[in-house]
């Protein structure tokens, strides 16, 4: 493939629809890094164009040049026809450019409306901005309350919040950058359908940033896919399927996780085999009737049991904010209970004592890597040892060679694409950041380990490769409980599968027995 491909027909399919943003040769290095390598975009009025590539292809980085935060090291920005500089996003501002950002710009302290609100000049009225923000929830199915304070919120509400405020400026190009990574299926479904229309009636121009390919195959018209900095593959989304897209954004075969939970299989060192052939031991962990209120006096978790036992994927399928996130932080010694106890081999863990869950050898991938995951201010060696620092430190200090290749060692085990172990855990791409947190739980030798949303905000390879680990961990004889909001994810990856609604477990079944109407039913509250 080219570095900058025509579309495979040849000519361009949408002479008839005008040009909103040509990006020419855009150039983007840091360092001895290239971001971007001489790419070429159009986004036309009337469609929306399809960003796909792995994590770290350049895709955040190039929407960021269009809107302002980076600037271009080489290349030409027009818009509408007409060169333009863009210094900040007051300049993409007022240009018509909104960007809904992968990452949470919110100001925790301040309410859902004042949020909406941050940047606005002149005199501010409440009234008429939570108004707009009940018309906007309504027409993209985003339903929020707009005196609600935002630190109390679920990721997938902050997400509504995000979209809001980039919505409630009226942009007439629109750029999303990973925008349904914490909504439902559902949420996705009603957002997508609304811009269509939008984009069909106004003649705005949208940029879907994503790596999910059935969300790229269903929202998109047109689709550029970027790999290592470049674009390798233009296409409509008409003429594309989910493994041409795959093997586009990752330059090989990849085996799709829908495939395999369609079919029952997992794989286990490149091959697929039966999800339920696997040697399952004795019970490790047994969490008995646990109760947890939160501040509000409300039950997070409400009487909730599960057993698993050695060499055992659980999966936990939900709704997100059923008491996932709760349970997650019950296991991480962050929340204290209330009523009911936690064991590991029969052994109590002590209750409300920080750090009792992993000296019992629970481990952990939080659902949040930048919450409470990693430090992104801090060396990736320094996060390869937050949990443990025995071997690095002698007499309470820190040997930095000893850190260097301990953490060398680790970086070439897992495979995770750094400049090195000094390099700043920021510069990592979000896939290569959770191969950080899962080498650091993993070489712990943990009993159980606890993966709670481990591959969201991740590509289809980095998706494989996790699922390739959480498996190896349960072939090694660890206690794997996956907490997950992908239906997909836990029907490819368990052995047998609880559902979660309003803090409770309210049904179970083997991988091998699923229902999926029964399984949704249990989703939605039913009483089965």
């Amino acid at each position: 493939m080219t570095p900058n491909p025509p579309d495979r027909n040849g000519a361009d399919p949408h002479a008839g629809s005008a040009l909103a943003v040509d990006l020419r040769k855009i150039t983007k290095r840091f360092g001895a890094v290239t971001a971007c390598d001489s790419v070429d975009l159009a986004l036309r009025r009337g469609r929306i164009h399809g960003v796909l590539g792995e994590n770290g292809a350049g895709k955040s980085t190039l929407m960021k040049m269009l809107i302002g935060l980076v600037l271009p090291d080489e290349g030409t920005i027009c818009i509408d026809g007409v060169e333009q500089k863009i210094y900040s996003p007051s300049d993409a501002s007022r240009l018509g450019l909104g960007m809904v950002h992968q990452h949470f710009s919110l100001v925790e302290a301040l309410t859902v409306w004042e949020n909406v609100a941050l940047g606005e000049t002149g005199r501010l009225d409440p009234t008429a901005i939570r108004n707009r923000i009940g018309d906007i929830a309504d027409q993209y199915g985003l339903v929020i309350e707009p005196d609600a304070q935002v630190g109390n919120l679920t990721a997938g509400l902050r997400q509504r919040v995000e979209i809001i405020k980039c919505l409630r400026r009226d942009p007439s190009i629109v750029i999303f950058d990973e925008p349904t990574s914490v909504l439902t299926p559902e949420e996705s479904v009603q957002l997508f359908e609304s811009l269509r229309q939008v984009v069909a009636d106004e003649g705005r121009a949208v940029v879907l940033v994503s790596h999910k390919l059935d969300e790229i195959l269903y929202a998109t018209d047109d689709i550029s896919i970027m790999r290592q900095g470049a674009v390798v593959d233009r296409l409509l989304a008409e003429d594309a399927d989910a493994p041409t897209l795959a093997r586009g954004m990752v330059g090989r075969e990849v085996s799709l996780r829908s495939e395999r939970a369609a079919l029952g299989l997992r794989v286990v060192d490149g091959a697929q085999t039966a999800v339920h052939d696997n040697q399952i031991g004795d019970v490790v962990l047994a969490i008995t009737g646990v109760t947890v209120r939160g501040s509000s006096g409300i039950c997070a978790l409400d009487d909730l049991s599960i057993e698993l036992r050695a060499g055992e994927i659980v999966g936990v399928a939900g709704v997100e904010g059923n008491g996932q996130r709760e349970l997650g932080d019950l296991l991480s010694s962050l929340v204290a209970l209330d009523a009911g106890s936690v064991s590991v081999n029969g052994e109590r863990i002590p209750d409300g004592r920080s750090g009792a869950m992993a000296k019992a050898g629970i481990g952990v991938i939080p659902e949040d890597r930048h919450d409470s995951g990693v430090v992104l201010d801090m060396t990736v060696a320094e996060n390869l040892v937050l949990v443990d620092q025995s071997n690095v430190a002698n007499r309470g200090l820190i040997d930095r060679h000893a850190l260097e290749a301990v953490a060398t060692e680790m970086i070439e085990q897992f495979g995770i694409l750094c400049a090195g172990p000094h390099a700043p855990m920021w510069s990592l791409s979000g896939g290569n950041q959770q191969r950080v947190v899962l080498a650091r739980e993993l070489t712990q030798h943990p009993l159980v380990l606890v993966a709670a949303q481990p591959t969201r905000g991740l590509d289809v390879g980095a998706i494989e490769y996790m699922g390739e680990r959480l498996t190896a961990a349960a072939e090694a004889g660890v206690a794997v409980l996956l907490i997950s909001s992908e239906l997909e994810e836990i029907l490819d990856l368990s052995h047998r599968i609880v559902v979660m609604h309003s803090g409770r477990i309210v049904g179970e079944m083997n991988r091998a027995d699923v229902d999926l109407e029964q399984l949704g039913l249990l989703m939605g509250g039913a009483a089965i």
